[in-house]
């Protein structure tokens, strides 16, 4: 099988968690995937030529700045990423492909291979319900009732920007021909909970929803003194993942206070530059570390704050912990929204909003969630969305 996927690390790893797992039941697997992510052991890999960290990272802010980055970066990326999926899964030959909705490639290429294709979700953005809306539209958070459904025309006419460059990987093909109509997708594979997101009954039953995809081995030991730290006392989890938009000194600095106002320790995960420690915050209760297995240090934590990405949503939500959740792009309003319904976090609050004001209530709400959180967390930990996964594709 071959798997395709792009994105930052919340779309990378399940897909490794996928290939390991169908490669230990002795599957035939490559993964292709971003340039900039780590190659995983023991996974016959190959690169897309495209760098997530570069492509989320645009030298301004300004209209214009942002204008240029996507005439300069983002469509040149896409171009050899849309053309080496082609290219690669061509060299595979694979009996099934299956790929992530960013790769628009892959149902030409399918097609042209004569295999079923498998769309894989991490969040409701391709597969239309009345229950909710898309997850990455401007009107994520809110229900519309009957006109959900058309929020997903939102993510079809972004994907359309596209259709030059994948007329373009039409190159990478044997015939270097085009197929003369596309085929839908065999299944869809929804690597999400429904302990967050219940199945909506509009839902095709071509679309399984798996529960999300991680690797069930147990944790490694994080870093030794990063496991001093932890056993110290009660500690929050704090994480904004790939997101370095604004003043990461003063969300470091708003978290560390509000924390202390709560008796908490916090172990600060910097990521792409989201959050940084200022030098006044500095002290035996505080520890900033650029990575940490998010699978090692969460299950003792009292708290987390976050960004809200699928992934990391995902990952809190099955250690049982609660959240305060600070949403600031694509799926994140969804599922900052998703988990305050569900009880597990505290509302929302607006990146532009956070502050010590505004954390320090949010921090004493979800707290008082605990019960609830570690209820769902007790559910998620027995859903096994890798094996559910492979089980359909093996059934193809």
């Amino acid at each position: 099988m071959m798997l395709l996927t792009a994105g930052t690390r919340g779309d990378v790893d399940p897909f490794v968690a996928l290939a390991r797992h169908a490669a230990s039941r002795g599957h035939e697997v490559r993964l292709a995937l971003p340039d900039d992510a780590v190659a995983p052991d023991g996974v016959d890999t190959v690169r897309l030529g495209l760098d997530a960290q570069r492509l989320l990272s645009p030298a301004g802010r300004t209209p214009w700045a942002l204008a240029r980055h996507v005439r300069a970066e983002v469509r040149p990326a896409m171009r050899r990423m849309l053309a080496a999926a082609v290219r690669e899964t061509v060299a595979f030959d694979p009996d099934v492909v299956v790929h992530h909705s960013l790769i628009l490639s892959a149902p030409m290429v399918a097609d042209s291979l004569g295999v079923p294709r498998v769309l894989v979700e991490f969040a409701p953005v391709a597969t239309p319900s009345t229950r909710f809306p898309a997850a990455g539209g401007p009107t994520a958070t809110r229900d519309l009732g009957a006109y959900n459904r058309a929020t997903y025309a939102v993510p079809r006419t972004a994907a359309r920007l596209f259709d030059a460059d994948v007329a373009r990987a039409v190159a990478e093909l044997p015939s270097g021909r085009r197929p003369a109509r596309r085929s839908p997708s065999r299944a869809t594979l929804m690597a999400v909970s429904p302990a967050l997101l219940p199945r909506p009954h509009d839902w095709p039953e071509r679309v399984h929803q798996t529960g999300p995809w991680y690797e069930e081995a147990p944790a490694a030991s994080p870093d030794p003194v990063v496991r001093d730290f932890l056993d110290a006392g009660p500690f929050l989890v704090a994480s904004f993942g790939s997101m370095a938009t604004g003043d990461a000194s003063a969300r470091g600095r708003a978290i560390v206070t509000a924390a202390r106002s709560h008796g908490l320790r916090v172990l600060l995960v910097t990521g792409w530059g989201g959050l940084a420690l200022p030098a006044e915050c500095r002290g035996p209760d505080v520890l900033a570390v650029r990575s940490a297995p998010f699978d090692a240090v969460l299950p003792g934590a009292a708290l987390a704050v976050h960004h809200g990405g699928a992934g990391t949503s995902h990952a809190v939500a099955r250690a049982g912990v609660p959240a305060v959740v600070v949403p600031v792009t694509a799926d994140q309003p969804f599922w900052a929204a998703r988990l305050y319904r569900q009880g597990l976090a505290a509302a929302p609050i607006r990146l532009r909003g956070l502050s010590v004001d505004a954390l320090v209530p949010a921090m004493g709400d979800a707290l008082s969630r605990r019960e609830r959180a570690v209820e769902v967390g007790g559910l998620m930990r027995r859903e096994h969305g890798v094996q559910r996964a492979l089980d359909v594709l093996k059934s193809l």
